[in-house]
This record gives C-alpha cells, structure tokens and sequence, in this order.
C-alpha cells in the first residue's frame, strides 16, 4: 500500500493539469478526438541539463500546465542513461519511433508541435530562450 499511493498521487497530478500521453501514436489520437495540438519533447531526463532546466522552467510551471490543460497533448519521449531510471521495452520503442520520425538527428531537447494530423506547427532544436509566457504565445 506504501508503494501504491504515491504513485497514484503521481498519476493523479500529473493528469490533473494537462493531457498527458504515453507515446506519440496515443497523442494523436487524444489530439484528433480533441482538436489539440501536440507537444512532443525529447529529453535525457538523468543527463541532459537542458532538458532538465526546460522541464523545470517550462513544463511544471502552472502557467504552462493551466494552458496545456486545454490545448495540448503533452508527450515526452525521454531517453535516460542510468539504469535505476531505465523505461520498459515498450516505452523505449515507442520512443525510438517517435525519434525516428521527428528527431533523427538526435537533438536534446527538441520541441516539436504538430497538428491533429502530424503536420510539424513549431520546433525548437536545445532548450528555448523564451520565457513561460512567450513559449506559450508560440504555441498559439
């Protein structure tokens, strides 16, 4: 029971303030259904200090997390390096797919947003110079 609450809290927060996907295929879904946009991010959660500082200046601001709330699906096909932190095979797959459609070139962070229908809207290739409030008109 220990083990299940914070992890239930976890999930429960995490949904509370944005649509949240697992994986890119998943997004779109939610996306065409919903009429949202997607952000897809690609981040080295255990190494990338660029990734790190977006999350924490960008993604977990409640500014972003209030407007993300209504117009975004929110994916983070992460890539860490320690193996406490490793992700199931299956997550890794899907991220792999979603690097190899949008992000060959192996760029962290890279910001991607699309469309319904996958068509790229914006990208950011490293960590955004903009602050909360210009990051969001840019995704308007």
């Amino acid at each position: 029971m220990k083990k299940i609450l914070p992890l239930l809290c976890l999930i429960c927060t995490g949904f509370v303030w944005s649509q949240e996907a697992n994986n890119l295929n998943e997004a779109l879904i939610v996306a065409q259904k919903e009429h949202k946009k997607v952000l897809l991010y690609f981040s080295g959660s255990d190494w990338c200090a660029p990734c790190i500082k977006f999350k924490k200046t960008i993604i977990n601001d409640p500014l972003f997390q209030e407007f993300a709330k209504t117009n975004l699906v929110v994916v983070n096909a992460d890539f860490p390096r320690l193996r406490k932190n490793k992700l199931s095979t299956e997550q890794e797959k899907a991220n792999e797919m979603a690097a190899e459609a949008f992000n060959q070139e192996g760029v962290f962070p890279r910001i991607v947003v699309l469309d319904e229908h996958k068509k790229i809207l914006k990208k950011w290739d490293g960590l955004p110079t903009e602050t909360v409030d210009q990051f969001i008109k840019a995704l308007q």
